[in-house]
């Protein structure tokens, strides 16, 4: 077993990890570690079948989707800064362009809608780039079937009105272009003031993201899988004192094991979980009868997962001891799994996000536990951990369509005492209740 010495010298003092001993030379730490990363591996890491690297024709797909969808809206180009949404539609993140910061020189990318002899709509990208940038940008390598086209301007030129000036627009004056909370307000100000006529993101062009491709499931699948199969590997490898701190590093240690990068741990054993995202200073060591919750995220292809499972250590028995005094957390523990189980329910095509949040406040509400269920039910999730739309009781206009994947995550915080949140990631079906995207919902406490 991980962990486990081959115990021959009777005069070095070993220590103990779960019963077993562990020479000085190997902490309960690395115990742990290894405990965890050996035990995810024996899954065989199967989850990863379902992903694959976008290539250069899904992105093409994404583009002539959001031609489509301008069309459709009546605008005459999108416009992004290098980031989450430049990262989708033509896979260049931020840091990837500007690895100091973002700076005052526009680069940006210009989608506009082209319809064809044969009347289907197909996109027809251009660049707004500094022209001593020029090259670089040709050297990303962006999904492109063909060279790049791009419009350069001079350090002591108008950004916004060589873009203006370019012979793209042919004859339309004043284009519209549609921007998203991305575009930094110098800019787009500096398009409103030159010209151009600038709206916000809304419509069809927002559903485009939120409706994803079989390949982006794929990947959604794969990377929630995962980080929920690193959380029941570790879980069987805790032990009495590990602190919330030293869960979090092996638990990132043992989804990187699968090739995945972790992003965000919120690790909170009992009363640490009553705080939703946190707060204290992780030091709190795990002892029995205390709830462990687990809120992580992790990238795979540039994908986030985002689940959340609250349970008890193995050294916890099944029923637990009176001693411990966990009436309430058990009952607590099934009344959110209940209202996750409403919520996956309420999550159809036509519904509104309204109601999947309210189909699980109710569950909450008629236990007992209403003002303890304190923020939204969930959020789409794709290339961002929190994507539109929202899961909250007042998004009463944005209407679910099949494609869409959110998280389902209700939780019930008990101030000083505990919290228990599930979290699980779904995908709206054409029919039916949405599938789970994250291996399965939890079972029981000890089967999370």
């Amino acid at each position: 077993m991980a962990g486990t010495p081959d115990v021959c010298n009777t005069n070095i003092n070993y220590i103990e990890y779960n019963g077993h001993p562990v020479s000085p030379q190997k902490s309960k730490k690395m115990a742990f570690r290894e405990c965890s990363i050996d035990k995810y591996r024996a899954t065989g890491l199967k989850f990863l079948d379902t992903a694959e690297r976008p290539p250069v024709d899904e992105y093409v797909l994404r583009r002539n989707n959001l031609a489509k969808a301008l069309a459709i809206e009546g605008i005459d180009a999108f416009v992004v800064e290098p980031g989450y949404t430049f990262s989708y539609y033509a896979n260049i993140t931020q840091p990837q362009w500007e690895v100091w910061e973002p700076e005052e020189r526009p680069f940006v990318m210009v989608i506009r809608p082209e319809k064809m002899p044969d009347g289907s709509v197909v996109a027809n990208t251009s660049f707004l780039v500094p022209h001593f940038e020029e090259t670089r940008a040709r050297l990303l390598n962006m999904p492109f079937e063909e060279e790049i086209h791009t419009v350069t301007y001079e350090e002591h030129w108008n950004y916004y009105t060589t873009l203006y000036e370019s012979e793209i627009w042919g004859e339309t004056l004043s284009p519209t272009l549609m921007v998203d909370e991305e575009m930094r307000d110098f800019i787009q100000r500096g398009f409103a003031a030159n010209g151009f006529t600038v709206v916000g993101l809304t419509g069809e062009v927002e559903a485009v993201r939120q409706i994803k491709t079989e390949r982006e499931l794929g990947i959604l699948r794969a990377v929630n899988t995962g980080t929920v199969e690193a959380i029941r590997a570790m879980r069987q490898c805790l032990y009495e004192g590990v602190t919330e701190n030293e869960v979090a590093e092996v638990l990132d240690d043992t989804m990187r094991a699968a090739g995945m990068d972790p992003f965000f741990d919120i690790v909170e054993f009992g009363k640490s979980a009553a705080l939703p995202h946190g707060g204290y200073d992780g030091s709190r060591q795990l002892e029995p009868g205390m709830f462990v919750l687990i809120d992580v995220g992790a990238h795979l292809y540039g994908y986030s997962s985002d689940v959340c499972r609250t349970f008890y250590p193995p050294f916890v028995p099944n029923p637990p001891p009176l001693k411990y005094n966990v009436t309430e957390q058990l009952r607590v523990w099934q009344v959110v799994l209940n209202a996750q189980d409403a919520a996956v329910k309420a999550m159809v095509p036509n519904g509104t996000a309204a109601a999947v949040d309210v189909a699980a406040r109710e569950v909450i509400a008629a236990a007992g536990y209403e003002k303890e269920f304190t923020h939204r039910l969930g959020h789409g999730i794709g290339i961002k951990a929190h994507e539109s739309p929202y899961l909250n009781k007042g998004n009463v206009g944005a209407m679910l369509r099949p494609g869409m994947v959110f998280t389902a995550e209700p939780g019930v915080y008990v101030l000083n005492d505990f919290g228990v949140r599930h979290e699980d990631i779904l995908v709206v079906k054409e029919d039916g209740e949405a599938e789970n995207l994250s291996g399965g919902f939890a079972k029981t406490p000890w089967k999370p």
